[in-house]
C-alpha cells in the first residue's frame, strides 16, 4: 500500500483504462473510461473515500468496483467484498471478472459446502472478488463467524443494488440493514462504494444516510442523468385483459429481437405463457414458483435468444443483463414508477433503439392495494411478538412462532429482521429470541412510507394518462435536474402501434381466458406449533377426515375469472344472489370435473364416487350468494341441499392470518347441526362443500374433518375463487 502515493493520478488513470480493456475483451487496448466513472475510481483508490453512485442501468457501474477492484489489489489492498441480491447477478459478475484476471467466489445458501474452502482461499490471499448475498449477514453463523474477519481483511466494500436499503422503498429487503453494522467495524480509510440506477433524491439521502456517507464531508455522490437514448417509451390502453393478450399474440412478433413481458402476478404469467404458446410464440414462464433449474434455463435461453420472450414477474429483477434485449412490454402497471423504470432499463443496453409498451389492465388497482396490505405490522403486532419472545424459555423458530402471532410467515420474517437490526431482537441458533432493548415503533415513518406509496401509485396513473413526455415524465419522478422531451416516446412521435386486433386471436383469448376451473389441494398436514396453543393436532391429517381435491371456477390473481370474481368477493361488495354467469360457468366446472382423470363420470377405476347431496358453509359476509350458489349446484346436479356447516352461537370473528392461528380461530367455531348429521348418515356417499373462496384451506379441511366424523363419506370442495 505505501507505494500508492508515489503514483500519479495520470499513472492511475493509465492503468485503470488498461483494466478496462481486459474487462471488456477490448484487445486494442483503446477502451476508456467515462469521466464519472473514472472520477469514483479515483475516489475509491487514490483517496479512499466513500462513494455513493445512481446511475442509469447500462451506464457501467459494474465496471467502476472491477477496475478499482484491480487497482487496489495490485497496491497491496484485501479482497473486495460486493454485497449484491441476486444470484442470477453474481454469475454474470463472477464471468466478467474471470476476464479481467480477477478471481471471484461466492459465498450464499446454494454452496455452504464451499464456504470453508472460500474461506482458506480468502486467508491465503488467492481470492480477489467475494460476492455475498444480503441474506448472508443476517445468518448466525455467518455474522458471528465469517463476517468479523471479512471486514477486517476487506480492501472494498460494494453495496450494489443500494436503494434496496431504502426502508419499505419499490424493493426494500431488510437483510440490507445489517451493512450499517459491517460498516461500523470496518477499519478507517478502508473505501465503499453504493450503486444504484433507481433512485430519486429521496431513496438517494436515505441510502446515503445509512451507508455513513450522508454526514461525512469528503463522501462521493455522482448522480447521473437518467435518460435512455434508446428507449421508445409507449402506452396502449385496451378494453379489456381479452384484447390484451390477442394483441400481444398478434403482434409479438413485430417487436425487435427478444424481451421480456413482465406480469404483476404469477397467475397471470402463467396464463399468458400458455395462451401466448398456444399461439405459436416460442416463450417461457419465469416466475417466484419456477424451479431454480427451470429459472437457469429460462435465463439462458433469453440471452442465446432461444425463446422471443421471457413472461415474468418481478422475480425477473435486478441483475438480469442482456445487453442487446430489444424490448420490455408489462402486462398491467407497477405501482411505483421507480420499479418500473428499473424494470424497462433491462431493454436497449447494447443496442440502439428497443421498445418499452405498457398495456394497464383494470385489476392492476386491486393488485396494488393487495401488496400495499403486506406493509410493517401495526404496534400491537409487533409488541405481542416481542412479548412472545421475551416469555420464551428458549430461542423460538419460525414455525415454533408463527402459531403464536397473528403474521403470515412471510411477513413475520420481514418483521424479525428489521426488529433484529433495530436490536430489539437476535437471530441465533434455534431461531429468535427478545434482547430485552427498548424499542421504538417509529408511527410517523410507517405513515410516511404509506403515504409515498399513495403517491407512487398516483405517479403511475399519471404516467400512463399523460399526452407530455413520457421518459421526461419518469426521470422527473427520479428527481432527475436533465430530465427534458426524449423525441422519441409516443407523445413525442406518434404512436407506432394500432390498437387492432384479429378476430381469431380475441376469439382465442375470450376462450381461453373463459376456462373455468382450477384444482384445490386439501390439506393434508397439520401446522406445526398446535399443541403450544393448546391444540392437540399435529402430523398428518388421518385420511378419513380428509377433504378430497376440489375445484374452484377460477383464482382472484388471474386476469381471466380473477377480473370477474375480484368485485363479487371483494370486501365491501353487497351480498346478493349468485349471478347467472357465476352460476353457469361453476356448473360447468363441475361437468369438467365429472368427466374429467378421475371425476366421477369418468369410468376410471380410481373415480371418486358421484356426490350424493350438497353443503354449505355459513357466512357472515355473503349468506345469500353462497346459499343460493348451493341451491343452483343442487338444483341443477339433481342432488338434495342436505344443510350447512353452521358458526357456533358464540362464534367469534376469524383472523385471516397465518395457518395456526385460523385453525386456533376456527376451532369450536363451526358446528354440524343435528338435522344435517343425520342427513349425512342416511345419505352414504360423498358431499359437494360449497364456500365462496378458500385462501388458507383450513375452513375446507376443518369443515371436511366434521362431516366426515358425522358420517360423509367424502367431501368434495367447490368454491368460486381461490386466493393467489
Amino acid at each position: 500500500m505505501g507505494g500508492m502515493e508515489h503514483t500519479s493520478n495520470a499513472d492511475l488513470r493509465a492503468d485503470a483504462d488498461a483494466v478496462l480493456a481486459r474487462l471488456v475483451g477490448d484487445a486494442t487496448g483503446a477502451a476508456r473510461l467515462r469521466e464519472d466513472q473514472w472520477r469514483a475510481i479515483e475516489a475509491l483508490v487514490a483517496d479512499r473515500r466513500r462513494a455513493l453512485v445512481v446511475q442509469r442501468t447500462g451506464w457501467g457501474k459494474s465496471a467502476v468496483y472491477f477496475v478499482a477492484t484491480s487497482l487496489l489489489r495490485a497496491r497491496g489492498s484485501g479482497p473486495t467484498v460486493i454485497v449484491s441480491p441476486l444470484l442470477a447477478l453474481m454469475r454474470n459478475q463472477v464471468e466478467a471478472a474471470a476476464r479481467a484476471g480477477i478471481h471471484a467466489r461466492t459465498i450464499n445458501s446454494s454452496n455452504t459446502e464451499e464456504w470453508e474452502t472460500v474461506q482458506a482461499e480468502i486467508a491465503s490471499g488467492e481470492v480477489d472478488v467475494l460476492l455475498v448475498s444480503p441474506e448472508r449477514l443476517n445468518n448466525p453463523d455467518f455474522r458471528d463467524q465469517v463476517l468479523p474477519e471479512l471486514a477486517a481483511a476487506t480492501g472494498l466494500l460494494v453495496v450494489d443494488e443500494a436503494h434496496c436499503i431504502s426502508d419499505w422503498g419499490h424493493d426494500f429487503r431488510p437483510d440490507y440493514r445489517r451493512l450499517r453494522t459491517m460498516l461500523t467495524d470496518l477499519p478507517p480509510g478502508v473505501p465503499v462504494l453504493a450503486t444504484t440506477a433507481t433512485a430519486n433524491a429521496r431513496v438517494t439521502a436515505d441510502v446515503a444516510e445509512q451507508l455513513g456517507t450522508g454526514g461525512s464531508s469528503d463522501a462521493l455522490v455522482l448522480r447521473g442523468p437518467l435518460d435512455r437514448e434508446s428507449l421508445s417509451l409507449s402506452v396502449l390502453r385496451l378494453p379489456d385483459a381479452a384484447h390484451r393478450m390477442a394483441w400481444l399474440a398478434d403482434h409479438l412478433d413485430e417487436l425487435p429481437g427478444s424481451g421480456i413481458i413482465y406480469t404483476l402476478t404469477v397467475a397471470a404469467a402463467e396464463e399468458v405463457t400458455a395462451f401466448l404458446r398456444q399461439r405459436g410464440h416460442v416463450v417461457a414462464s419465469y416466475t417466484g414458483r419456477t424451479e431454480n433449474a427451470d429459472r437457469q434455463q429460462a435465463e439462458e435461453d433469453l440471452l442465446a435468444n432461444k425463446v422471443k420472450a421471457l413472461v415474468a414477474t418481478s422475480a425477473l429483477g435486478m441483475g438480469f443483463d442482456k445487453p442487446d434485449l430489444g424490448f420490455v412490454v408489462h402486462l398491467g402497471s407497477p405501482s411505483s414508477p421507480i420499479a418500473y423504470y428499473q424494470q424497462v432499463g433491462r431493454a436497449g443496453r447494447g443496442v440502439e433503439h428497443a421498445e418499452v409498451l405498457l398495456l394497464p389492465g383494470k385489476e392492476d388497482e386491486a393488485i396494488w392495494e393487495y401488496f400495499a396490505s403486506l406493509a410493517f405490522p401495526s404496534e400491537e403486532l409487533v409488541r405481542r411478538t416481542l412479548d412472545v419472545l421475551a416469555r420464551a424459555e428458549r430461542p423460538l423458530s419460525l414455525p415454533a412462532l408463527e402459531p403464536l402471532v397473528e403474521l403470515r410467515r412471510s411477513r413475520l420474517e420481514i418483521m424479525l429482521k428489521v426488529l433484529d437490526v433495530d436490536g430489539a431482537v437476535k437471530r441465533v441458533k434455534g431461531g429468535w429470541t427478545a434482547t430485552g432493548r427498548p424499542w421504538t415503533y417509529e408511527t410517523e415513518r410507517y405513515e410516511w412510507v404509506a403515504r409515498q406509496r399513495r403517491a407512487e401509485q398516483e405517479a403511475m396513473r399519471g404516467y400512463a394518462s399523460t399526452t407530455d413526455c413520457r421518459m421526461e415524465f419518469l426521470q422527473r419522478q427520479l428527481d432527475d435536474e436533465d430530465a427534458k422531451p426524449c423525441g422519441r416516446c409516443d407523445n413525442c412521435a406518434g404512436a407506432r402501434y394500432a390498437a387492432e386486433t384479429s378476430t381469431a386471436a380475441l376469439d382465442a383469448a375470450r376462450v381461453d381466458l373463459g376456462r373455468a376451473g382450477v384444482e384445490v389441494e386439501p390439506r393434508r398436514m397439520w401446522p406445526t406449533g398446535l399443541p403450544s396453543i393448546g391444540m392437540d393436532l399435529k402430523g398428518r391429517i388421518p385420511a378419513g377426515e380428509q377433504a378430497q381435491p376440489g375445484r374452484a371456477l377460477g383464482r382472484l390473481s388471474d386476469i381471466g375469472w380473477g377480473n370477474r370474481l375480484r368485485p363479487l368477493l371483494a370486501a365491501q361488495a353487497p351480498d346478493g344472489p349468485v349471478p347467472d354467469d357465476v352460476a353457469t360457468a361453476v356448473v360447468g366446472v363441475l361437468a369438467d370435473w365429472a368427466k374429467g382423470p378421475g371425476g366421477w363420470a369418468s369410468g376410471a377405476s380410481d373415480a371418486v364416487a358421484r356426490p350424493v347431496g350438497v353443503v354449505t358453509v355459513a357466512s357472515r359476509t355473503r349468506p345469500r350468494l353462497i346459499r343460493s350458489l348451493g341451491a343452483r349446484i343442487a338444483e341443477v346436479g339433481r342432488l338434495p341441499l342436505l344443510g350447512a356447516v353452521e358458526y357456533a352461537a358464540d362464534a367469534a370473528p376469524v383472523s385471516r392470518s397465518n395457518s395456526a392461528q385460523r385453525l386456533k380461530a376456527l376451532h369450536g367455531l363451526l358446528e354440524v347441526p343435528p338435522a344435517l348429521a343425520s342427513a349425512l348418515a342416511e345419505a352414504r356417499g360423498p358431499v359437494l362443500l360449497v364456500d365462496d373462496f378458500t385462501e388458507t384451506g383450513w375452513t375446507l379441511a376443518v369443515a371436511a374433518r366434521m362431516l366426515r366424523r358425522s358420517g360423509a363419506q367424502g367431501v368434495l370442495p367447490l368454491v368460486l375463487a381461490v386466493q393467489g
